[in-house]
């Protein structure tokens, strides 16, 4: 699709494709492109690029999954996200997603609507200023963590139509380290046999790291988990308990898979996101016994939670989530967490490749992060998503001259 069509408000609808998982042709164990460093630009971005909105909406995104998603705070059976569409004066046209997972954001698919619909109508009569003060205007409408799914929704698309005006992909923006990542694959709560069908299916599309959904039934992880193994023996594991465990239960999971001859690469969000103290004892624990490092997801919703964090050695790691933090509030935990030399994460919660998109494109340009887990579009039935990055297996390349350069059929997006 030539990316003329991208900056065209009223494309022609087309029909609905399913997502293709997998592309033989490049390896998913090769070293992804390293290009030359170039200077990290979108400060000087929010200083110099008019924003004029002359049209904004926002539209319920809905997508079935292939399959429920479960987990141990929550099932999803479709994706029922919102999509931000900003246009400018100049012609060109921004895409966001704000996520909605009512267990980790704080607002559902009505509340978001009536946010993003707030927010449009703020960029449409505020009148052209630049991107940075645009930015802050937004913050200041939509603060905090109870709206930060739709502050991010909004300031994608934002982003995106600022670099699509001045021609520059979003990864280069951010830094230009590379223009691909290598995403892990998550196996939710399932029966064993379903999980081994997973995991053969995964193994042969080159995914070397598992991410295995855990914490609502410790016996049935540990079954669960043996079951992967004897189809994918070499896998790397991540385990991820969505805050299911207590600290006793998180150390129990550790020692039986200790037994079993097995060390996770991590342990995400093990106990619920206020247990602070049980959150530090299975940091340590987890550590000095067994070498594994924990990381924070769930308990790590703004920059004084991060800041708590890094400075009382609570995890090892802290997963950055645009639906937790917003785009700005991401980059202010990044910026901590880098200068303290602390470990990081990027994730997501159940979204399209558009916000998918969006957040690779900073994790390639950016280049800091231990462990990348954005793999929700590829559980997608549906790809509603036009242009964007190439999704080959585990790796994901950003090919596009500008912006995050993924963008819907808008009247494909019913009410």
């Amino acid at each position: 699709m030539a990316l003329s069509n991208f900056s065209t408000p009223h494309s022609p609808p087309l029909p609905s494709r399913r997502v293709t998982h997998l592309c033989t042709a490049i390896s998913t164990r090769q070293t992804p492109t390293r290009l030359a460093t170039t200077p990290f630009c979108f400060d000087s971005l929010k200083e110099t690029s008019s924003i004029d909105v002359t049209r904004a909406e926002g539209r319920p995104l809905d997508v079935p999954l292939l399959s429920p998603f479960t987990i141990a705070s929550s099932r999803l059976e479709k994706v029922t996200n919102v999509a931000i569409r900003v246009e400018l004066r100049n012609g060109n046209v921004g895409w966001g997603e704000a996520p909605v997972l009512p267990s980790v954001t704080a607002e559902d698919q009505k509340i978001a609507l009536e946010a993003a619909a707030d927010a449009c109508d703020l960029l449409v009569t505020s009148g052209p200023m630049n991107l940075g003060a645009v930015l802050a205007e937004v913050d200041r409408l939509l603060p905090g963590h109870d709206f930060a799914s739709v502050r991010a929704g909004v300031e994608m698309a934002l982003i995106d139509a600022a670099a699509n005006s001045v021609r520059i992909p979003l990864w280069r923006l951010f830094g230009g380290k590379s223009n691909s990542v290598t995403t892990d694959i998550t196996i939710p709560i399932v029966s064993p046999t379903e999980a081994t069908e997973l995991a053969t299916k995964y193994y042969k599309q080159g995914f070397s790291t598992l991410k295995l959904k855990v914490g609502k039934d410790l016996n049935s992880d540990v079954a669960v988990l043996k079951s992967i193994r004897s189809v994918h023996p070499n896998c790397l594991f991540i385990l991820d308990a969505n805050e299911g465990y207590s600290a006793d239960q998180a150390i129990e999971v550790l020692d039986k898979l200790h037994e079993m001859g097995v060390t996770p690469v991590l342990f995400e969000q093990p106990v619920h996101r206020d247990d602070w103290d049980g959150l530090r004892h299975v940091t340590k624990v987890s550590k000095e016994k067994y070498n594994v490092s924990v990381a924070a997801d769930e308990s790590c919703r703004s920059l004084l939670d991060a800041t708590k964090i890094i400075k009382g050695g609570l995890a090892h790691v802290i997963n950055i989530k645009l639906a937790k933090l917003g785009v700005i509030g991401a980059l202010d935990v990044i910026d901590v967490a880098r200068r303290n030399e602390f470990a990081l994460m990027i994730g997501g919660m159940v979204e399209t490749r558009l916000a998918m998109g969006f957040a690779g494109h900073l994790a390639a340009g950016m280049g800091c992060f231990s462990f990348v887990d954005l793999d929700t579009p590829l559980l997608l039935s549906e790809d509603p998503v036009y242009g964007g990055y190439e999704a080959c297996g585990p790796v994901y390349k950003f090919t596009n001259l500008r912006g995050h350069g993924g963008f819907l059929h808008w009247n494909n997006i019913a009410w």
